[in-house]
């Protein structure tokens, strides 16, 4: 018998993201697959150990094959390494105990129903289903972070209180106004039933986190070394000096202020602080948008436009990639934008999402390099190409390979990137990007500081006050999105560190194939062969681009 895939490693890699799949319908949604759409997690620590049986069975079965190939090597190796990676996490129940308002049950369940179709009357039925699961789904949650601290496993007051505050507002409308957009005419009444009865659980819940748990929350905001460590592992798939990278971090995040000083005298000259100039810009109609609507508008078009610059260019973009939806981010999410992969047979585009936060009026100066790390030729192109390559790119890579110094490393690197082909003519656009720079800089210094204590320049310790002040000041934020930052930072710890880690493995690897190459060396040529070997560590990913011959 003939079969499908190119290696046994190929076909563990897709039989064993199936097996997956059937434990998360959620994440089956997202994958833009209806299989279990009528269905949501099991948050349970029952549910849990499930995933912990998976991963520890495909581990087993992927330890008695063996590559055919340098293609299948890499498969194997990247599965290798994430699947080690997570259960070294899932045995200390890190995964669990580390809830926030990005990424919590109660954020997953929520923004699933922004992906799922309505047109048909099956689909509203599966949507109603869902709907009605969204109670028993977040007592599954409860039970689970209940028995943790049975266990003495808990998280922090600040993650418990914006938790809290984010299901609170989920409660005010979120689920009923979903219902309102996909039945306007009220035809599937047992459908806005459903959605009153999930506002309700989305606010018992809120109120269980207070009432319940928030006593039992622990006040100390940093994880301490030995859980940052394996969060590390998992974030950057690199080994790292942390102290070498917090100096680091300093010394990268004062060069890229003293560029925003000379870009500030062109700006509004005499200016006294970097903060000074940021208000300027907020308060300049020429970076005024106004209306939710212009702003999708305005990003839109940026989104097309940089794809058709950078098409042909310096990347060969296939043509079911070559559109990046935008839409608005539902409300309680996250002040920052982010994007969302195409599903595996592109039905569903890759797609970026704006949260408004409730506002009317936005700015556009820090846009632009946002907007180049979400879509093109940041996430977007990254993701969406690997998704394209699964010729040559398993499904386990493609879908659980991603490690985000690799993938956010990219992002930033194509930040720099296109900073580097002279786009930024407008000294505001040009601030935003160094700001951008600036934040991620901060991010190194802050999250290290913050979880294993490190002290500040002034030999006091990192505190989240001290690195909110820090973004405001040298990263230009404005005081809610700062704020926002670090209870993040503070709920994923070192997932900040894995952008300007992952940027300079980037840089570095470029600059090694660009030395050893020389003449040969084609820029476009690099970003396709980097692109080919799909997601992995840093530290693998150093290793593969060292064999590069150029072709």
């Amino acid at each position: 018998m003939t079969s499908n895939f190119r290696s046994p490693i190929f076909e563990l890699g897709d039989t064993y993201t199936t097996e997956g799949e059937k434990l998360s319908p959620i994440g089956l949604t997202f994958l833009g697959k209806s299989d279990l759409d009528d269905q949501l997690d099991d948050f349970s620590l029952a549910g849990y150990v499930k995933k912990l049986d998976h991963i520890r069975s495909g581990l087993e079965r992927l330890g008695k094959l063996e590559p055919i190939d340098e293609i299948d090597r890499i498969a194997r190796d990247v599965m290798q390494e994430r699947l080690s990676t997570q259960l070294l996490l899932a045995e200390a129940y890190d995964p669990q105990n580390n809830w926030a308002v990005i990424s919590s049950p109660g954020t997953s369940i929520r923004q699933v129903f922004e992906v799922m179709k309505y047109d048909t009357p099956a689909q509203i039925a599966n949507i109603t289903a869902r709907m009605n699961a969204v109670d028993g789904a977040l007592k599954s949650w409860i039970s689970c972070i209940s028995d943790l601290a049975k266990m003495g496993k808990v998280n922090t007051v600040r993650q418990t209180q914006t938790v809290a505050k984010q299901l609170t507002t989920f409660s005010e409308g979120a689920f009923t106004g979903l219902a309102k957009r996909f039945d306007s005419a009220g035809n599937y009444p047992e459908l806005h039933a459903a959605g009153i009865a999930a506002d309700k659980a989305a606010g018992e819940t809120g109120q269980w986190l207070i009432n319940h748990y928030l006593p039992l929350a622990t006040q100390k905001d940093g994880v301490g070394e030995e859980r940052y460590a394996r969060w590390v592992r998992f974030y950057t798939g690199a080994t790292l000096d942390l102290r070498a990278t917090y100096e680091w971090g300093l010394a990268d995040l004062a060069q890229i202020n003293e560029r925003m000083w000379q870009v500030a005298e062109r700006i509004k000259p005499g200016a006294q602080t970097l903060r000074e100039v940021a208000d300027y810009l907020n308060a300049d109609p020429k970076y005024t948008v106004h209306g939710a609507d212009e702003m999708l508008r305005r990003l839109r078009t940026f989104t097309d436009d940089a794809i058709a610059a950078m098409d042909g260019t310096h990347f060969d973009i296939d043509e079911r990639i070559r559109f990046c939806d935008v839409k608005l981010a539902p409300l309680g999410s996250a002040a920052a934008p982010y994007y969302q992969r195409p599903s595996e047979d592109f039905s569903r585009p890759g797609t970026t999402w704006f949260p408004t936060q409730g506002k009317n009026d936005f700015t556009w100066w820090q846009m632009p390099t946002i907007w180049y790390h979400e879509a093109v030729p940041g996430h977007h192109l990254q993701v969406a190409s690997t998704v394209v390559e699964r010729e040559r790119i398993s499904r386990f890579q493609r879908l659980e390979g991603w490690v985000s110094g690799h993938l956010e490393g990219w992002a930033l690197y194509a930040e720099r990137f296109v900073d580097e082909l002279g786009v930024y003519t407008d000294p505001g656009e040009e601030m935003g990007m160094l700001s951008m720079q600036a934040m991620r800089a901060a991010r190194v210094v802050v999250d290290i500081g913050m979880h294993l204590g490190y002290k500040d320049s002034e030999g006091n310790l990192w505190s989240a006050e001290s690195a909110v002040q820090l973004l405001i000041n040298k990263a230009l934020l404005d005081e809610g999105f700062a704020r926002s930052e670090i209870d993040r930072y503070l709920g994923r710890p070192a997932q900040a560190i894995a952008y300007k880690v992952g940027e300079k493995f980037w840089l570095d690897a470029r600059a090694e194939a660009k030395q050893r190459l020389g003449d040969k060396f084609s820029l476009k040529k690099f970003h396709a062969y980097a692109f080919r070997q799909g997601p992995m560590g840093l530290d693998p990913f150093k290793v593969e681009i060292a064999k590069w011959d150029g072709n």
